[in-house]
């Protein structure tokens, strides 16, 4: 019965919050240059996200074969170094 009421209670509280802020007005003007910033911060957000998860993946994945004494070079071809005199 508690969570019942708990629920009904929580529910009630985020319909409030919500006609609240759905009745309020807004005078404000946004300028086209802002909206573009704003894309450009999350997209260099998302990026920057992503290549520190690669870097993590690429250092976690290195210390499993490691530990399982898998190579990642085993059977990849090396060309010899050419020396010019």
């Amino acid at each position: 019965m508690k969570k019942v009421l708990f629920k009904a209670a929580e529910c009630s509280y985020f319909v409030v919050c919500f006609s609240m802020l759905a009745e309020m007005e807004s005078y404000a003007y946004i300028d086209p240059s802002v909206t573009t910033y704003a894309i450009q911060a999350i997209a260099g957000v998302a990026i920057a996200v992503g290549a520190v998860a690669g870097i993590y993946w690429r250092k976690a994945k290195r210390r499993i074969n490691d530990s399982l004494g898998i190579d990642e070079n085993r059977n990849k071809e090396v060309e010899e170094e050419i020396v010019e005199k």
